[in-house]
């Protein structure tokens, strides 16, 4: 008995063979050669992903983690462009030094008209002159010898810009994860990859040669939206290129690209000392990748073709898979398609009434979100808590180094204990950190608390990274990118509470952290809903999404708990 065929997959061209003749020992039967062969399987993701070849699906993997080498420029740079050095006010020549009660006054012989520059330290803190019409001096030892802050004067009443920046650049980010997630779905991983880098091209050219502050956050704004949307569709379409088993590999490398690119950024900004040079160090060779728009370089993501509407060129694709397995199959399919666009068919009805990828969605992203707003709080525990400031270099390191870290981890744990296990795990590292420090902080020692808030650091960032990776298993293809897309800018959300924090000048921090903390022991209880992905084909429809239940929390036992059931899937 025949299977039926799938809704995917278009009528074989082939006539079906002839019934079978009884047995007889006059006739012989036709010889297997003389019958035409029926395709083996209708074409799936998996199938379409075997046509590649092993050498050709690796080297589109390569393609698609080299631009994250330059992206690491562009959307980790907040921190060396805003890093405001100590400063002082330049007094005219003659000008009497003014009485400042409880204050240390300092002064220094100045350049050509200048001849004083005045600190102030009111209570042991740098406070702002008034009436500083002459400008700042500033005494730069770490990062950039010039970034916003110096070229503009950012200080004192100035210095709002200075977090307003850093809101705009991350809600751009935000921006960017929505819109071109969105895109991606739609138009397709390519054409939304090329559109991306177009546009961070361009932006990027424009904020280096920016004049003003209010330029420059606008097309700050702009750059962010952008280069979220290259990195976005680049790690879907890796995503879609692998095959189970090179899922968390592709991945991990993904983001150990990233971590390579962050530690570059910051030798790069000790070279080249101007803002300007590091952003248009990142910007120019992302013009390079617009090659990847050339027919045949880099193709069109196979899942996306498999669900649009181009019946005759999954018919030619299935052809030619059986036929052959070289370089050449897929790049022939991206040449023909791109001459025929066409749209995956979304049912709005059916998403809406999804309830199992809406589950999935929303505890991913509150993971997410929890995740990208506390590691903020483990960074600057220390300087809130005790009054300590550590220096820009070792902040920086050590936030870059938990990063790399925690994928060197993901990559030696996940695929053994599973996805679930170890998001579970790092969500309650990280909320027992921070319990930790905020009930122990009097009577923790120095080297106590700076361990416990490298521990926190390390398994937010971890907990950050797993929940983008998780969800982009869990969500089907047809909606991936947004999916994607909604959980990377809900850890957004959870980011902007560090410049909001610095605008306020961290008044309230500790309810901040406790609200954190509280939030991350609620998720490692939501975390229980999620299914498990590891090693498990990516599901293609919304059908196919809806599948992906919880396992049982007890072996060999259902249970039947309301909350955490799941209906099965109609069909």
């Amino acid at each position: 008995m025949t299977s039926p065929p799938s809704p995917l997959a278009s009528p074989s061209p082939c006539p079906p063979p002839p019934p079978s003749l009884p047995s007889s020992p006059t006739l012989s039967s036709p010889a297997p050669s003389s019958l035409p062969l029926p395709p083996a399987l209708p074409p799936t993701g998996e199938v379409m992903i075997l046509a590649l070849g092993r050498k050709k699906q690796r080297l589109l993997i390569a393609l698609s983690i080299l631009p994250n080498l330059f992206l690491a420029f562009l959307l980790s740079s907040d921190p060396l462009l805003t890093l405001a050095p100590p400063f002082c006010c330049r007094l005219p020549r003659l000008s009497p030094a003014p009485q400042v009660t409880n204050a240390s006054v300092r002064t220094g012989k100045g350049d050509g008209d200048l001849a004083q520059c005045k600190h102030m330290f009111v209570n042991g803190t740098q406070s702002c002159v008034k009436d500083c019409d002459a400008g700042y001096d500033y005494n730069v030892t770490e990062g950039l010898t010039n970034n916003i802050v110096t070229e503009w004067d950012l200080v004192c009443s100035q210095y709002w810009l200075v977090p307003v920046e850093e809101v705009c650049f991350i809600l751009g980010t935000l921006t960017g994860c929505l819109g071109l997630g969105y895109t991606a779905d739609r138009l397709g991983r390519r054409k939304s990859l090329l559109v991306s880098l177009m546009l961070a091209v361009v932006f990027g050219v424009l904020v280096c040669v920016s004049p003003s502050p209010p330029v420059f956050i606008t097309m700050r704004f702009c750059l962010a939206a952008a280069s979220a949307g290259v990195f976005l569709t680049l790690y879907v379409t890796r995503l879609e290129l692998c095959d189970p088993s090179l899922r968390l590999l592709a991945t991990m490398m993904s983001g150990l690209t990233v971590f390579a690119g962050e530690l570059l950024l910051l030798a790069v900004a000790l070279g080249c000392g101007s803002w300007r040079g590091l952003l248009g160090t990142g910007a120019a060779p992302l013009s390079l990748f617009l090659c990847y728009g050339i027919p045949g370089v880099f193709p069109e993501s196979p899942r996306w073709l498999l669900l649009s509407e181009r019946t005759g060129d999954m018919n030619s694709f299935s052809d030619r898979s059986e036929r052959q397995r070289d370089d050449d199959s897929f790049s022939e399919l991206d040449t023909e398609t791109s001459s025929s666009p066409g749209r995956p068919h979304l049912s709005f009805p059916e998403l809406l009434h999804s309830r199992n990828i809406w589950k999935n969605l929303c505890v991913l992203g509150f993971t997410s979100f929890i995740s990208h707003g506390i590691s903020h709080c483990y960074s600057s525990f220390r300087g809130d808590v005790r009054g300590f400031t550590p220096s820009f270099y070792w902040t920086y390191l050590l936030s870059v180094c938990a990063g790399g870290g925690a994928w060197l981890l993901l990559w030696a744990t996940v695929d053994r204990f599973g996805r679930r296990g170890i998001l579970l795990l790092a969500m309650t590292l990280t909320g027992l950190a921070s319990l930790i420090l905020l009930g122990l902080m009097d009577y923790l020692s120095e080297s106590a608390m700076t361990v416990f808030s490298i521990m926190g650091l390390f398994s937010s960032q971890a907990a950050a990274s797993l929940s983008i990776l998780f969800t982009a298993e869990v969500m089907p293809t047809i909606i991936r990118g947004s999916g994607v897309g909604a959980v990377m800018a809900l850890g957004c959300v959870g980011r902007l509470s560090s410049p909001l924090m610095n605008l306020r000048n961290h008044y309230g921090y500790f309810l901040h952290h406790v609200v954190y903390s509280s939030l991350a022991l609620l998720a490692v209880l939501s975390i229980l809903l999620l299914p498990e992905s590891k090693r498990k084909p990516l599901p293609q429809t919304l059908a196919d999404g809806e599948q992906y239940r919880r396992p049982p929390l007890v072996r060999r036992r259902r249970d039947n708990v309301p909350l955490l059931a799941t209906p099965n899937p109609e069909t």
